[in-house]
């Protein structure tokens, strides 16, 4: 098996109107259609997709480290601009443990976000 490139990652949120302000206004993602018949939402991150699937309730993190649990990773250009933008909506920040620049938040559920400058 070749496996070319990855398509999106779906991630499960009990409030659909709170996850859709965090990445649609807070990390500012560009919401897409979709023609599924179960509550969602789908975003589109360059040539990748996120999809945000409604369930009952979600894993919440397990270690005091947020790099230490299921998270998704992205680059941003500015990384002091990113936790600028975080801060402003009083989201959670914790910087990585490693000391390389990158920083984690959660969204409204407590699924993990990574964020690093390249």
């Amino acid at each position: 098996m070749q496996i070319t490139q990855c398509l999106h990652t779906a991630i499960l949120v009990t409030d659909l109107e709170q996850a859709e302000h965090f990445y649609g206004t807070v990390l500012g993602w560009s919401k897409i259609d979709r023609s599924l018949k179960y509550p969602g939402t789908w975003y589109q991150v360059g040539a990748y997709q996120i999809h945000l699937i409604v369930a009952p309730t979600t894993p919440k993190p397990q270690h005091e480290k947020w790099g230490r649990n299921p998270h998704i990773a992205f680059s941003v250009a500015d990384l002091d601009a990113a936790k600028q933008q975080l801060l402003n909506y009083n989201c959670p920040i914790q910087t990585s443990a490693s000391g390389r620049a990158a920083l984690f938040t959660q969204d409204p559920d407590g699924n993990i976000i990574e964020l690093s400058q390249q």
